[in-house]
């Protein structure tokens, strides 16, 4: 049962000449202030300056471009683990090489949770998390990314692939004589090894 306290109740504090005045309370503030004035600024003026995020930060998930094309071979593991089901994609395969690739691949940014699963579960890592974050929508539309929006340089997310490598692996090239002829999984790092042979 709630307590009701009247203006006149005995436990209320008494505020003594001084207090009432409030000059001492208003003081200190202004002090606080005058101190901090001069104090080396720590706000980022926003956003005529960029904050400098590193490799680890999980922003905008973009498609991996290498040699002037997509890295992503189709599987649809990155739809199928999308807890907010924001990945939609269709694949088709090429006539020459008989190797799948993303004919449609979409991202609902207004879906996207930037969880960086698709991300983890990619096993070319064609699709990963960029430094990308600031993202403005004028309408439902302008959110979902097609295959050309989400395009990237492989050198531009360089930094991000390179700390995969090494979070994935933290003693990579240190301990194991990692050899890439070890871990071809794709089609087509198979093929490029057998032109190489040829």
């Amino acid at each position: 049962m709630a307590t009701r306290i009247i203006q006149g109740d005995k436990k209320e504090r008494e505020l003594n000449f001084i207090e009432k005045l409030y000059l001492p309370e208003i003081l200190k503030g202004m002090a606080f202030t005058f101190k901090h004035m001069f104090r080396k600024q720590v706000t980022m003026e926003y956003p005529e300056v960029k904050p400098n995020l590193g490799p680890e930060f999980r922003g905008r998930p973009v498609l991996v471009e290498e040699n002037g094309q997509e890295r992503c071979v189709a599987c649809g593991l990155c739809a199928r683990v999308c807890p907010p089901l924001a990945i939609s994609m269709q694949a088709a395969e090429t006539p020459d090489t008989k190797e799948r690739y993303p004919a449609v691949f979409e991202i609902d940014m207004l879906r996207c949770i930037y969880c960086g699963l698709c991300e983890d579960v990619c096993p070319e890592e064609a699709i990963v998390m960029s430094d990308d974050y600031d993202n403005v929508y004028l309408t439902r539309k302008d959110a979902i990314y097609d295959k050309q929006r989400l395009l990237v340089n492989k050198a531009r997310l360089a930094p991000r692939l390179n700390w995969l490598a090494k979070f994935r692996n933290p003693n990579f090239g240190d301990v194991y004589n990692f050899q890439k002829s070890n871990n071809i999984h794709s089609v087509r790092d198979r093929q490029q090894e057998v032109v190489a042979q040829h």
